[in-house]
C-alpha cells in the first residue's frame, strides 16, 4: 500500500505541475495575435502563432542561423542552419518568458547586464523553436482600454519582434486584435486532472478493501473453529502457505 500511496502522490504532483504550466501558457481567446509575416521575407523561414496570442513557433529551413532578440535587444535564442536550437541564459527574456505576465524573478546579474556575453544552452536539434513573447499579447489581465464595444473587433496594437537571418536584420510583424468573448472549447485540463485523481483514489480504495478482506479471511480461517478452521495446529501445509502469503502482502 505504501508503494501505491507513493505512486499516487508522484502522479498527482506531476499532474499539478502540468496543469500549472498549462495555465501559465493559456492564450486569451478574446484576443488574436495575427501575423503579417517576416519583414523582409526570408525563403525557408516559417513563423506561426499558437493558441490565440500565446506563443510563436519558428521553423528555420533557410540554411542560415536565425537569431531572435529579447526585450533589451539582446540575443535571446538562435536556431542554427544545422537545426541546433539554443537559448541564452544571460537574456532577461529567458526568464520573463516563463510566465504570461512576466511575474518571475530575473537574476540580478542578468537584470543589471542584459547584454552580457551570451550563455547558450542547447534545447534540441529540430530546427523549430516555440517561445512565449510578451510583445504579441496584452500584458494586463482583462480588457484593453482600446476596446469601447466588446462585441466589435478592435485593433489593440501592432508589434515587431526583431530577428536576424544570417547577417540580415529582420522582424516578425503582426497585430493584436480584440475579437470579444468566445465559446471556450479548449481542452478541459482541470477536469481531466480531477478525473484522473479520482480514478487513482478509487483504485487505492479498492486495494485497501481487498487487503482488509484478505487479512480478515486469514484471521477467521486460522483461528475460528466455527468457520471451519482449526488454527495453525491443523498441520495443513496449504493453509500455512496461504497464511504466509497473506502476511507477506
Amino acid at each position: 500500500m505504501s508503494r501505491f500511496a507513493g505512486a499516487l502522490a508522484t502522479t498527482l504532483a506531476i499532474l499539478a505541475a502540468f496543469a500549472a504550466t498549462a495555465a501559465a501558457h493559456q492564450g486569451d481567446a478574446r484576443y488574436r495575435s495575427v501575423l503579417r509575416g517576416v519583414d523582409p521575407a526570408a525563403s525557408g523561414l516559417r513563423v506561426e502563432v499558437l493558441n490565440y496570442d500565446d506563443r510563436f513557433e519558428l521553423d528555420n529551413r533557410t540554411g542560415k542561423t536565425v537569431t531572435i532578440y529579447g526585450y533589451e535587444r539582446e540575443p535571446y535564442a538562435r536556431i542554427g542552419a544545422d537545426g541546433t536550437v539554443a537559448v541564452n541564459r544571460n537574456s532577461t527574456a529567458y526568464y520573463l518568458n516563463d510566465e504570461r505576465y512576466a511575474n518571475v524573478p530575473v537574476p540580478a546579474a542578468v537584470r543589471e547586464h542584459p547584454r552580457a556575453a551570451p550563455a547558450w544552452v542547447v534545447q534540441d536539434r529540430t530546427g523549430r523553436f516555440e517561445w512565449h513573447d510578451h510583445r504579441m499579447h496584452y500584458m494586463v489581465r482583462g480588457v484593453a482600454p482600446q476596446v469601447r464595444d466588446q462585441s466589435l473587433r478592435t485593433k489593440i496594437f501592432d508589434y515587431a519582434v526583431p530577428i536576424a537571418v544570417g547577417d540580415d536584420r529582420a522582424a516578425i510583424t503582426g497585430t493584436l486584435w480584440w475579437v470579444g468573448p468566445q465559446d471556450d472549447s479548449s481542452f478541459p485540463i482541470a477536469a481531466v486532472v480531477a478525473l484522473i485523481a479520482l480514478v487513482l483514489l478509487l483504485g487505492g480504495a479498492v486495494v485497501v478493501v481487498r487487503r482488509r478482506r484478505r487479512e480478515g479471511g486469514g484471521d477467521v480461517g486460522s483461528g475460528d473453529p466455527a468457520a471451519g478452521g482449526s488454527g495453525s495446529s491443523s498441520g495443513d501445509p496449504a493453509a500455512a502457505a496461504g497464511s504466509s502469503r497473506r502476511e507477506a502482502w
